[in-house]
């Protein structure tokens, strides 16, 4: 058990709770009354009317940042980055961006991530975890110092930490990506769309206008399974779906197997999408589809067919293309 006296620790409370939210406040309110006590209250400060000043202090100054939502409730914790980008080290649940952030180089996480269905056993469980490590590594680690030296082991650990969330939890990360990911390509797109008198942007608004025109004459029959009915993890098994496009050709479409695991009756949880092939050619703008799909899991799995429009996201995107397998 570790002495107050040896390892001093003090506690920097400070928040608002919404008007609403009732539970917040009786959570403030424990915490104070907790820190009244006479052989803690010098352990406790409570810094009231919590505002940005208030925190831009407090991420500054603190040596562990402690962070402890109720999983997946978390909306991010931004607070949490800025404290890192300080020097500070990390002690949170595994909720919002330290599901990301988090590893045990620059920082602590409380729980693996579990999720509770009874609330009362979670706040039971994550509390006496934050506990433990409390008292048998992350105040141990602050005071690891040998002959009086700083504590290595500690430093270490702000620098990785400050160096993860300057690289990947800053503006200029952000900012880096999206000019990559999206204002280059964007530039990029509209001088080809515009070049030669937008000669392409007209192309494509041809094309978009007349697959709208003939989408409605797609039809497309419940994909089936010519086999047995029961398959084992890693077996593979085809399945073929007719198709008929009317006026359109397979050069406009795509063809896709949509599958997962069964949720309820006609619910798929977590799709998986599989691009289907022409097996067969039927009758003018009829074909028959086919692709093959290994079990990579056990348990109750469903699939449906559908039909898109081939091309960018701009074709892919359009409201209303979309054709699915009769059920």
């Amino acid at each position: 058990t570790i002495k107050s006296k040896d390892m001093p620790v003090q506690f920097v409370v400070a928040g608002k709770a919404h008007p609403n939210d009732r539970e917040g406040k009786e959570i403030i309110q424990r915490i104070l009354k907790f820190a009244k006590k006479e052989e803690v209250r010098h352990r406790f400060v409570f810094l009231e009317d919590y505002d940005i000043n208030i925190a831009r202090y407090m991420v500054q100054g603190a040596d562990i940042w402690l962070n402890t939502p109720r999983r997946p409730n978390e909306a991010c914790g931004t607070s949490g980055m800025k404290a890192a980008v300080n020097g500070s080290l990390n002690l949170s649940i595994l909720d919002g961006w330290w599901c990301e952030g988090f590893s045990e180089e620059r920082g602590w996480s409380i729980g693996k991530g579990e999720d509770y269905k009874d609330i009362e056993y979670q706040d039971i469980v994550e509390s006496q975890t934050l506990y433990n490590l409390l008292e048998d590594d992350v105040i141990p680690c602050f005071y690891e110092r040998k002959r009086g030296n700083p504590p290595e082991r500690w430093l270490r650990m702000m620098k990785e930490s400050m160096k993860m969330a300057l690289l990947n939890f800053s503006s200029h990360r952000m900012v880096r990506e999206y000019t990559k990911r999206f204002y280059i390509p964007s530039f990029l797109n509209m001088n080809r769309l515009t070049a030669n008198g937008a000669w392409e942007a007209r192309e494509l608004a041809g094309s978009k206008k007349r697959v709208e025109a003939l989408w409605k004459d797609i039809t497309i029959e419940k994909p089936s399974v010519v086999s047995k009915e029961n398959y084992l993890v890693g077996d593979t098994f085809r399945i073929t779906a007719k198709v008929s496009l009317g006026d359109l050709s397979p050069d406009d479409v795509v063809v896709q197997i949509y599958f997962g695991r069964m949720k309820s009756f006609d619910y798929l949880e977590q799709g998986q999408i599989r691009e289907m092939n022409i097996h067969k050619e039927l009758d003018h703008g009829v074909f028959v589809y086919a692709c093959s799909i290994t079990c990579s899991d056990s348990g109750r799995f469903g699939y449906t067919a559908r039909v898109i429009p081939k091309g960018d996201n701009f074709f892919q995107n359009s409201p209303g293309l979309i054709t699915w397998a009769k059920t």
